[in-house]
């Protein structure tokens, strides 16, 4: 294969190291063998609501749902009844980072399932037609009496759908609220008045602008002949001299100085709170992982210490929920404590996640945790080797937004290495009660 530059990289739990193939025009295929009667084939793009403004928040969302409304070749719809009949998966998502798009499908005899499914999700990728009949006209969203429905309908229903849950509520006030300018403060979904009004002129340059060679990388996992398919991928992603173009690159907002709090109502009869945090670059492969092991120990399970001491052992029932997150992203992760509460013990609750976030800090994890977080997060990353789907969408995660493949070799040699002083000099850095975002979800009836 002419001007295809190919790497290897040891991936723990695969029997053999995935390939990496960088073509000239930048567009990466990776190759991940995994023995079994099934495959997957996914194309990650480097752009989600990272690119997003104002304007056009919500647009990479809008454009997922559209990139499945046919091309020159195929009618809208034909992708996924042929796909399906054969028993495939189909499916995509938008997060802030990414947009990705994958089929999982048995392989078939001599490989025929790769070769139509390959056809057809290349021709998805590359010529999406995007016809205005499918996104339906523009329109006043304050107008009760549309009766065309399209996809701006469809886009706007799951707005309208999140907007009624408490937990999206107390998250989208606290990510708003972690940031002053990166573009992670926008909700992914987007918000109905731009979807709305959206021309679909504005669509085609976005997906112009960010659907290009170097920011798709094509991922095919299962039990094939790299040196058969890697060809058959390259021809059929004929990117037909499509230009690269600039990345926009956003500078990385530091945490708050200064505990911030945010109160906020609606019709819910309990309170929802959320403490968030800024957390370290997502290929900080050492950081992150504390954090997730953090994440683990203090409220991941009924043997975490938030369940344990705020739950099980409490004197009296404050909390009904209390858990943990941890989200990588390229340009810095977030870290949450969340938890459903009675609300007439509103400060008490946020008083007790308090003395928790402080006393782990102040104290650190025991050795006992320690060994128990990380046998669980190797578990963990094994269970995400066993099928191809899930191992898919680690090479993915890796690929766009750490940028390299080579943080999952490190992984679990990172994560060996790990001792108690690290955890507890990540905890003092990045869990500072003085870097918390506090946001608040109360009962209307306690606005006055």
């Amino acid at each position: 294969m002419k001007n295809i530059k190919k790497t290897q990289v040891e991936y723990p739990y695969l029997e053999k190291p995935v390939e990496i193939y960088e073509r000239e025009c930048g567009h990466k295929i990776v190759f991940a063998y995994k023995q079994g009667s099934l495959m997957n084939i996914s194309s990650w793009v480097k752009t989600g609501s990272i690119n997003e403004n104002d304007e056009n928040n919500g647009i990479s969302h809008f454009l997922e749902h559209l990139m499945f409304k046919g091309t020159s070749k195929h009618k809208a719809g034909e992708f996924d009844r042929t796909l399906e009949s054969r028993g495939a998966i189909v499916n995509a998502a938008t997060w802030k980072d990414y947009t990705f798009y994958y089929v999982t499908i048995p392989k078939g005899t001599d490989n025929r399932n790769f070769k139509d499914t390959l056809e057809l999700h290349a021709d998805m990728m590359l010529d999406p037609v995007i016809p205005d009949n499918e996104i339906g006209a523009p329109f006043d969203i304050n107008n009760p009496n549309i009766k065309t429905k399209r996809e701006r309908h469809v886009v706007i229903e799951e707005i309208r759908m999140r907007k009624d849950q408490p937990w999206t509520k107390v998250y989208n006030q606290t990510n708003a609220n972690m940031y002053t300018s990166h573009p992670y403060k926008r909700d992914v979904i987007g918000n109905e008045q731009i979807i709305s009004t959206v021309k679909r002129e504005d669509v085609l340059d976005y997906y112009k602008t960010h659907y290009t060679p170097e920011n798709i990388t094509t991922i095919i996992v299962g039990d094939m002949n790299p040196d058969e398919i890697i060809p058959m991928v390259a021809k059929e992603f004929d990117f037909k001299g499509r230009q690269n173009r600039a990345k926009e690159v956003y500078p990385i907002d530091a945490p708050t100085s200064k505990t911030k709090e945010i109160e906020s109502y609606s019709n819910i009869n309990t309170g929802f709170l959320m403490f968030g945090y800024l957390g370290p670059l997502a290929s900080d492969i050492k950081t992150s992982t504390i954090l997730e092991m953090a994440a683990l120990i203090l409220g991941q399970g009924q043997s975490s210490r938030l369940y344990q001491e705020l739950i099980e052992k409490a004197s009296k029932p404050v909390f009904n929920v209390v858990c943990t997150d941890f989200y990588q992203f390229r340009d810095g992760g977030n870290f949450f404590i969340q938890a459903n509460f009675k609300p007439e013990l509103k400060n008490e609750a946020i008083d007790l996640i308090k003395k928790q976030i402080i006393k782990i800090c102040n104290e650190g994890i025991s050795e006992k945790e320690l060994k128990k977080a990380k046998k669980k997060l190797k578990a963990g990353f094994a269970e995400n080797s066993e099928t191809v789907s899930d191992i898919a969408e680690t090479i993915g995660f890796y690929m766009t937004v750490c940028n390299k493949l080579e943080c999952v070799e490190e992984y679990i040699k990172v994560l060996d290495e790990i001792t108690l002083e690290d955890v507890k000099t990540v905890l003092n850095q990045y869990l500072d009660i003085n870097k918390a975002v506090i946001s608040v979800l109360m009962p209307e009836t306690y606005k006055n």
